[in-house]
């Protein structure tokens, strides 16, 4: 568990109607305060979702660039990607620098973690021909 989550309320304890402007504020602003942030929360939880479906998604890339010994990162990839983000971030009325931040941010981390499969493939390989090597009847059987 990550030392960041060790820290967070349980889930169960989460109260939507959390604000420090409760009893401070009109009632029926506030309710109107509580039905926005209803919908901000139910597309936090989406983000939530999707970013780990896409997590999962470029695990499997990394999985198959370890194989390859392809590298972690894909500087043409990546540029096209931020082109491609920032012009729909524009469309879709959202600032492309915030956009280039976020996506910068994401790819960072699966560069990360390409890395880090990439370690433990050569790690495993290193082990297994070292087990080759030094024990023939593995050697037989391959």
């Amino acid at each position: 568990m990550t030392e960041q989550s060790q820290n967070l309320p349980d889930a169960d304890a989460y109260d939507p109607a959390a604000s420090s402007l409760a009893g401070q504020v009109d009632p029926a602003v506030m309710a109107e305060l509580l039905s926005i942030r209803s919908s901000i929360d139910n597309i936090d939880a989406t983000l939530v979702f999707l970013l780990a479906e896409r997590f999962k998604a470029t695990q499997k890339v990394g999985f198959l660039k370890a194989a390859h010994q392809l590298p972690a990162g894909d500087p043409g990839r990546e540029t096209a990607q931020i082109a491609r983000l920032r012009r729909l971030a524009a469309e879709a009325h959202l600032d492309p620098a915030f956009a280039e931040k976020f996506l910068n941010f994401i790819i960072g981390e699966v560069i990360r973690h390409h890395e880090a499969i990439a370690e433990d493939h050569q790690a495993a390989a290193s082990e297994a021909a070292g087990r080759t090597i030094a024990d023939p009847a593995v050697s037989a059987e391959a």
